[in-house]
């Protein structure tokens, strides 16, 4: 089945020769940031090797949340809420945001302490997260048949529509300014007297003072052609979209082997929250040590797998001059299949804890490859050794809540500003 429709936007057919900064990739991180440049005055051309949001910013869930986020990340998420709150008004259209709130389900006194200790972890933030016991679930989501153990729900946490979102924050920075070329891959960065000065395209060559790398699952293969390693690993997740039906609640749910939102449209978005693949690659072999921590913790929710996302992998090379063909060109635009089997586990377990879902009928499935660091944690700031290269990547599956204040946390950095919040947590060095 297909992937989701994104509203269509009209880019640039112009390919201009110089710019203050390029933002290499167009999903929702360097949209963002895109915007928050353009709203400055600062010249900016974002480079998109396919179409804008085609790969994981139009096929995540939508949520917007600060639950179950480590400490030091919460802080992001707690400025973006600020920004999804004032961004139909600040890019002029709709893009789906509603502060409907996110519910976590534990089915054991072990999951329900994990939810526990989270909450305690984060006491100093005074968030308005709240345990709820097995009679408060079923008054908030009426209609269930799951015996749980608990919950977590944070009511300020949200959802908006990946695929509007993405269409509406580049309008809204082309308005401002802002320059987005699609089907144009960057090739590499050019240097002069240390520095980047410019990249170099499918099309030819742009000067400029700096360069942002948001290319998520490609930020990997595009630095280690620079001679820098990024840590981030694939996983994939599945999805499915239901026709409209009458649902139990408009809040988000998050099960131990389902979760649910509630689409614009009147259907649902569903996944196996439980279940994730998880395909080999040769990265696997080069960083895989740093993942042994979470490896431990979560294998039961991977399903590993070698085979042809290996093979496709394999066959793109790792080392390529500007002049060459880069990967890029010969992969515009990653698109898993989903997970039939993973779908069908997702609809069934939802259906035993919710029966009205047994009336559901599927209307599209899709899937997305997330870029997975080793703590889970995205990285964003300088690029140690290329000075004039920022990065703004592995977002690790939770991009989209935080994109807003995660592209204009990169901005910040590159023009000199404030930072909208500590950017230590994201330092590349970390790892």
């Amino acid at each position: 089945m297909a992937a989701p429709t994104i509203e269509p936007v009209q880019t640039s057919t112009d390919f201009p020769a110089s710019t203050t900064v390029v933002i290499i990739g167009g999903g929702i991180i360097g949209l963002t940031a895109a915007l928050a440049l353009s709203e400055r005055n600062i010249p900016v051309v974002v480079l998109e090797k396919g179409r804008i949001a085609a790969e994981q910013s139009s096929r995540n869930l939508g949520w917007i949340r600060k639950t179950s986020r480590q400490l030091d990340d919460v802080p992001l998420a707690l400025a973006s809420d600020r920004l999804w709150a004032g961004m139909p008004e600040r890019v002029g259209s709709d893009v789906g945001y509603r502060q409907t709130g996110i519910m976590f389900l534990a089915r054991t006194t072990e999951q329900l302490a994990a939810h526990e200790a989270w909450l305690k972890s984060v006491e100093s933030l005074s968030l308005d997260s709240q345990l709820l016991s097995a009679k408060d679930i079923d008054q908030r989501v009426p209609g269930g048949r799951g015996e749980w153990a608990g919950g977590i729900f944070t009511g300020s946490d949200g959802r908006a529509e990946p695929t509007l979102a993405s269409s509406a924050i580049a309008k809204a920075a082309m308005a401002k300014g802002a320059v987005i070329v699609e089907n144009c891959a960057v090739r590499t960065v050019s240097r002069s007297a240390g520095k980047v000065s410019g990249v170099v395209t499918e099309k030819g060559e742009i000067r400029c003072d700096q360069v942002l790398l948001s290319g998520g699952m490609w930020s990997r293969r595009f630095l280690g052609n620079l001679g820098v390693s990024l840590p981030v690993l694939p996983l994939i997740c599945s999805v499915f979209k239901t026709t409209p039906m009458e649902g139990p609640t408009d809040i988000a749910v998050g099960g131990p082997d389902f979760s649910f939102r509630k689409h614009q449209d009147g259907g649902f978005i569903v996944t196996q929250r439980g279940a994730l693949d998880a395909p080999l690659m040769l990265d696997h072999l080069l960083v895989g040590s740093r993942y042994l921590g979470s490896l431990r913790s979560q294998r039961h929710l991977l399903r590993i797998s070698l085979g042809k996302h290996f093979l496709r992998d394999l066959a793109l090379p790792r080392r390529w001059r500007g002049s060459k063909t880069s990967p890029f060109e010969r992969v515009r635009t990653l698109d898993p299949a989903a997970n039939s089997t993973i779908n069908a586990e997702a609809q069934r377990n939802l259906a035993a804890a919710w029966p009205i879902f047994e009336q559901a009928t599927v209307e599209s499935a899709w899937a997305g490859m997330m870029d997975i660091t080793p703590d889970s944690n995205p990285v964003i700031g300088p690029v140690p050794g290329i000075p004039g290269l920022s990065i703004a990547s592995g977002f690790s599956g939770h991009g989209f809540g935080t994109s807003p204040a995660a592209g204009q946390l990169a901005a910040d950095l590159l023009s000199g500003e404030t930072p909208i919040i500590d950017p230590s947590p994201y330092r590349f060095e970390r790892f």
